[in-house]
């Protein structure tokens, strides 16, 4: 390894350039070089979400070129660039025959869509965004398009519901279960939702899902395990995301449902780290915003000498359906309490409350989205 070896960082997302922004503050000089298998430019992930709400183009989500970020934050930037291995013992990047020196290296290459096997010839009409170039993909092909079917009424397959029904698009949603985000809100706040949707006229088939996708005409037709038979011009698959650990469990680096860091974002493999989408911290994998930027403070400080554990406040998930404002900071999965929940029409405060009457979590929606971080405050920071 050359003593002149970079800090890479793989992966342009949010939680890289978040990195590289939080060392420049501390050290405008340090060599930083960026890989990433896409062409760099820098967005928020999030925004993704409210490209139809705000009628924008996928140029118009980019924050800044992958040009303007080399300027800007003094980097050296390879774009697309796909990585093919690890040698952590040679301190080596690999990508193809070519090696590259690193002097530490930062995995931010975030998460994988889950792409579902389903029956018929119709694939081709089946898209996923997962970053700024899957959204250019998806807007160019919906440009002129009356229907939209998505598959998952998770987060993201909510937000897109309400973000395409406010671009003037037809959607239904195809779901497996009884309400939407079934792993995040409790069922009378999941409801709320729904019926906030329903009434923008987006239609909803839950409990059943998608046998089979055929081409008909222009578009496709949909026929659902109940029966029923969607048709639609395209189709949005937003069933969840899985953290990219392939290349690292071949480097021999520790895997589970990320790659595994402790809280200093160390992973198995000296001067390797892991951190965003792709890294399960300290038994947590959590795919938003705010631990990402929590952890992206405290792994600059160790990349730069200061070894630094990161500590989570409590951090409530926003969710961006318009329609019906929604904020959930959900309790410990080994949390042990009851849900208080109270609704009048799309309005619901739902505390999780352990047996002292601690709250450990709560979901608010409608007029009570309103008091999320009063909640916030009562909530203690995860931990275990």
């Amino acid at each position: 390894m050359s003593a002149a070896a970079p800090i890479v960082i793989v992966g342009t997302g949010l939680s890289g350039f978040s990195l590289a922004r939080e060392m420049r503050k501390q050290d405008k000089d340090i060599p930083i070089l960026m890989v990433t298998a896409d062409d760099g430019y820098s967005y928020s992930k999030p925004m993704l979400s409210t490209g139809f709400t705000k009628g924008k183009e996928a140029d118009e989500l980019a924050q800044a070129t992958a040009a303007a970020m080399v300027e800007q934050l003094n980097i050296d930037l390879r774009a697309h660039t796909t990585v093919t291995g690890i040698d952590t013992e040679a301190h080596e990047l690999l990508i193809g025959d070519e090696r590259l020196a690193y002097s530490k290296l930062v995995l931010a290459w975030g998460a994988d869509v889950i792409r579902l096997s389903i029956d018929g010839d119709g694939q081709e009409y089946v898209y996923s965004i997962n970053d700024l170039m899957d959204y250019r993909a998806f807007r160019k092909a919906v440009a002129g398009k009356q229907k939209v079917a998505i598959m998952g009424a998770g987060l993201i397959g909510c937000e897109f519901a309400n973000d395409l029904r406010n671009g003037g698009i037809e959607v239904d949603v195809i779901a497996p279960c009884e309400t939407v985000m079934p792993g995040l809100l409790p069922p009378e706040a999941g409801d709320a939702v729904v019926d906030a949707l329903k009434a923008e006229g987006v239609r909803f088939h839950l409990e059943t899902v998608v046998e089979r996708i055929d081409k008909d005409g222009d578009g496709v037709r949909l026929t659902l395990a109940n029966g029923d038979i969607v048709n639609a011009d395209l189709v949005l698959s937003a069933i969840g995301l899985r953290p990219r650990i392939g290349l690292a469990a071949n480097a021999g680096l520790e895997t589970g449902r990320g790659i595994q860091v402790n809280r200093a974002l160390e992973t198995s493999a000296p001067d390797v780290y892991a951190l965003g989408d792709c890294a399960e911290v300290d038994g947590h994998v959590l795919l938003y915003v705010l631990p990402l930027m929590a952890c992206a403070r405290a792994l600059a400080k160790t990349l730069l000498g200061e070894r630094t554990e990161v500590a989570y406040g409590t951090m409530p998930v926003m969710v961006k359906t318009p329609c019906c404002p929604t904020a959930v900071c959900p309790p410990p999965a080994s949390a042990e309490g009851d849900w208080e929940i109270e609704r009048n029409g799309n309005n619901v405060r739902a505390l999780f409350k352990g047996a002292d009457g601690q709250v450990l979590g709560f979901a608010v929606t409608g007029d009570y989205a309103l008091e999320k971080q009063t909640l916030a405050k009562e909530v203690p920071p995860i931990h275990d």
